[in-house]
């Protein structure tokens, strides 16, 4: 399998190296984390100074004596060397029954600049501070980008054909070594299957598979559509499954601790205040609805609108659906003190389809970037103070 540098991520452990928090790597499985620590190695190897590196892949048969957190804990101390710059990096954490009392325990000596990462269902963003009696930072690792596929397929021309591509096939790294895309959708149902069984039916006992996995594919059918506990389990119980709202909302959160899905949360433009009903719901990868629900619904409307709310997370953007009045505007993408406006779209050509996504930016009276993304094969242009940019080359700036 042919490895490429993720600049993004590896610039963030650069610029957190030597600082005194516990760095955990966190994403949906298979997305890159341990070979984004191979690199940072590589680069830790690459200084002139005095660093002892110790690193741990708890998957590895050598490492296998420590799987008990205070063996663990020994041989962390008996690898310390005096007067260097001693670095600690974990992979598959929580491999090691209680693992965070031996990493309590050595980041407490201060002897440790300490990496980890861990299956999302065990080392959750939502426990660290529980798990860690030290400051943690994370490191939010997604599935390849639309430039890390060109970078990885080292493709230099032919963009609008590698998009096309891209959207069929994802993300996913592990899936581009086969050559058919029936094979890469076979490795991506086969992750899909080791999240939900390994990862979340085991570690939150579920007692109805067949339950919990309909709510995931019926989210994996809808995504861009509002969506709440209560509108999903009255669909379901309508296909004859009985399930309460405590329960879907209970199994939502258990998708999303895995990284499967995230949530856009509405906000009021008017108001300017965030709605507690209704959200929409985006798959970490579009691969992951054509490998389990078909191909027969392409839906590009939609998986543009997926790929778009990926990339604005993986610009270091906070993104929410915006609602003024009765209408919807897709993103409302927040960083800072920067804020985007931005309507997705298949295809713009037709008229009405093209006022219905441009009306309701030109109903929002700040000054604020407002952006249509569409698949227009043109170069970038502005109608009455909105930008219409290809997601081809939007993906690519």
């Amino acid at each position: 399998m042919q490895l490429i540098v993720r600049k993004k991520y590896l610039d963030e452990l650069i610029e957190l190296y030597g600082t005194p928090d516990i760095k955990v790597i966190t994403g949906i499985r298979r997305s890159g984390k341990s070979v984004l620590l191979q690199e940072f190695v590589t680069y830790l190897q690459s200084l002139e100074e005095p660093i002892n590196i110790v690193m741990i892949n708890l998957q590895e048969l050598e490492f296998d004596y420590l799987l008990e957190y205070h063996a663990l804990h020994k041989y962390i101390l008996d690898q310390y060397k005096e007067g260097m710059t001693n670095v600690l990096l974990i992979d598959e954490v929580q491999l090691c029954p209680q693992f965070e009392l031996a990493i309590n325990s050595i980041y407490a000596k201060g002897i440790y600049d300490i990496y980890i990462t861990g299956s999302n269902a065990f080392l959750l963003s939502s426990d660290l501070a529980t798990l860690f009696t030290g400051r943690t930072m994370e490191i939010k690792v997604y599935p390849f980008s639309f430039m890390e596929y060109l970078t990885y397929y080292e493709i230099t021309d032919g963009y609008d054909d590698a998009f096309d591509q891209y959207v069929r096939t994802g993300g996913m790294p592990g899936a581009y070594v086969y050559k058919t895309e029936d094979r890469q959708y076979d490795y991506v149902r086969d992750v899909y299957s080791t999240i939900l069984v390994r990862d979340l039916v085991e570690k939150y006992k579920i007692r109805n598979k067949s339950e919990f996995t309909n709510i995931s594919e019926f989210m994996m059918d809808n995504i861009g559509n509002l969506l709440s506990p209560n509108n999903i389990s009255k669909t379901l119980n309508n296909d004859r499954s009985e399930i309460t709202r405590k329960t879907v909302s209970k199994y939502i959160g258990y998708l999303e601790n895995a990284f499967l899905f995230y949530e856009a949360k509405r906000y009021d433009l008017k108001g300017k205040k965030y709605l507690a009903n209704n959200s929409k719901y985006y798959l970490c990868d579009s691969s992951f609805r054509y490998a389990v629900n078909g191909t027969r619904n392409m839906d590009f409307g939609r998986v543009y609108e997926n790929i778009v709310y990926l990339e604005l997370r993986r610009r270091g953007y906070e993104v929410y659906v915006g609602k003024l009045y009765k209408r919807e505007v897709d993103f409302v993408a927040k960083k800072r003190e920067a804020q985007i406006y931005i309507q997705v779209s298949d295809n713009i050509s037709d008229e009405k389809t093209f006022e219905r996504e441009h009306s309701p930016l030109l109903a929002i009276r700040d000054a604020y970037p407002k952006m249509i993304i569409a698949r227009t094969h043109h170069e970038t242009y502005d109608y009455q103070g909105v930008q219409v940019v290809d997601i081809c080359r939007w993906l690519r700036e």
